[in-house]
């Protein structure tokens, strides 16, 4: 995420930069925009299914899911797609989601 100068927010204890919108106008529309980022890079079966779960009721997965192709993002589940899944898309010659 993209973000800007010296504006922040607060998240619990942690001072946290606002996120530019501009390029991902989308963004603000995600299910996931609320939640604890460490939730899209699980450590175990059971916290993967949560965040998959999150991704499902994403009006925006698509998008999301684009734009982890476009930037070539590796880790995480992104687009309600685990990083195996989305190497194994990429293999099948079918990482060019959208033109």
């Amino acid at each position: 995420m993209t973000y800007q100068g010296t504006n922040t927010r607060s998240s619990g204890s942690e001072i946290l930069p606002v996120p530019i919108t501009e390029e991902r106008p989308w963004v603000v529309f995600s299910a996931c925009r609320d939640k604890d980022a460490n939730i899209f890079f699980p450590e175990n079966r059971s916290q993967e299914k949560e965040a998959l779960a999150i991704c499902a009721t994403c009006p925006v997965q698509y998008d999301c899911l684009e734009y982890a192709f476009e930037a070539d993002i590796r880790f995480g589940i992104w687009g309600g797609m685990t990083e195996k899944q989305r190497r194994r898309l990429v293999r099948r010659g079918a990482g060019a989601i959208a033109s």
